[in-house]
């Protein structure tokens, strides 16, 4: 007899079907650190599909302070930073990282998709509301899954939309808008400054999923709040280490009293191991090298604008993206799929988007540029991706006017 949960999971073919057709794009192993330029099949590919916004994972005073922290604490906390798991560095990293964007306070988590399933799940109550910009990553969505609070979407960076819902729900209410910092498939940054006005008006408080924008935007790269100049109207600040600061784990930092609270309520803090001491020691080197060679966050937004000048005058639709995340869009699944195959097999590692991710119609190439990446480097992979276009069949723009 077959059993029920293998009968449902047959029935999943997704995956195989883009198989069939040789244009499976996922799990695609590199066999090189993970830097400009990568090895995939002892080949060398140009990399344009990481998040290493700043470039730092390769960085030798990174992996060196990753590798004295094992030999003194050993390579894991064995237990939850609620119990056992608490080094001295995690204490010196949060004052770090809450000094950084400036807030008070802050505590460590071992992903930053651990901070939204943990913080979302237990801030607000029953007779509350979360309100999330219908883009939001997906751990926020999740983890406003996990709350007993009410849940409402409204359109993307939509003012009008946000305040349409704001006005209906009850001024008693605790009323929290999460949004992220930089959209992390369209690159385009939250209206932040209007978000504060509306949260004055209809007493809201506010949380920025700074995933994608420490290290990128803000003064020596501290976010979305700083970039505006409005860190005091934002309530809680996240972030993540897997980007730009060169690790894995995540952090939220708000007052105090906030913190305590999460410290003692975050589910997904209280019962997972702590972050590794590798893990931490990377992200306080990261953070010293931000700090003392502020020029990489500029190197990286000249290759941005060099890049995005050169997309943009080959005719690609980039949309609105504001930032080193460059959707090149190609508006149809399997178009998305052979120009990534065709990109692959000539040097250059891009990200296909389709649905249902995005709908078919939104499908795109996620191109997103390094601190470190040249400009021959961007030169080449520009090429090629006009070069793909055109032999898959792809409509720019351009050709279309």
């Amino acid at each position: 007899m077959v059993k029920k949960l293998q009968e449902k999971i047959a029935q999943f073919q997704d995956a195989n079907m883009i198989r069939e057709k040789g244009l499976y794009p996922y799990f695609r192993p590199i066999e090189s650190g993970q830097d400009t330029e990568v090895m995939i099949d002892h080949k060398r590919v140009l990399m344009f599909g990481s998040n290493s916004y700043l470039g730092l994972t390769n960085h030798p005073k990174i992996k060196e302070a990753s590798k004295k922290a094992i030999d003194k604490y050993g390579t894991g906390c064995a237990g939850s930073r609620f119990l056992n798991g608490t080094l001295d560095i995690h204490i010196e990293l949060e004052n770090r990282l809450a000094a950084y964007v400036g807030k008070p306070a802050a505590v460590l988590f071992s992903t930053g998709f651990q901070v939204n399933l943990g913080v979302l799940s237990c801030v607000t109550g029953r007779n509350d509301y979360l309100i999330l910009d219908e883009y939001d990553h997906a751990s926020l969505i999740d983890g406003s899954r996990l709350s007993f609070s009410k849940v409402i979407k409204y359109g993307h960076n939509d003012m009008q939309d946000l305040e349409r819902k704001l006005s209906i729900l009850p001024e008693e209410a605790v009323k929290l808008i999460v949004v992220d910092g930089i959209f992390s498939m369209e690159g385009d940054i939250v209206k932040l400054p209007e978000i504060v006005e509306l949260a004055d008006k209809y007493g809201a408080n506010i949380m920025v999923d700074d995933a994608h924008s420490l290290g990128v935007i803000g003064k020596l790269g501290a976010g979305t709040a700083s970039h505006f100049g409005l860190t005091d109207d934002v309530d809680l600040i996240m972030g993540t280490f897997s980007k730009s600061l060169a690790s894995l784990g995540g952090f939220i930092a708000s007052d105090a009293e906030t913190i305590d609270y999460l410290k003692h309520r975050a589910r997904s803090l209280m019962f997972s191991a702590s972050m590794t001491p590798g893990s931490v020691a990377s992200v306080i080197a990261a953070l010293d090298i931000i700090e003392s060679e502020p020029e990489r966050i500029q190197k990286l937004w000249d290759n941005t604008n060099y890049a995005m000048k050169l997309l943009l005058d080959e005719g690609f639709d980039l949309g609105p993206t504001e930032s080193p995340i460059l959707p090149i869009y190609v508006r149809d699944n399997d178009k998305t799929f052979l120009v990534t195959k065709y990109l692959q097999e000539a040097g250059v590692f891009v990200n296909p988007v389709v649905s249902p991710a995005v709908p078919s119609d939104s499908s795109l190439l996620r191109f997103s540029l390094m601190a470190t990446h040249t400009f021959d480097q961007i030169d080449e992979a520009v090429d090629k991706i006009a070069k793909a276009f055109k032999e898959v069949g792809v409509t720019t723009v351009k050709e279309k006017i």
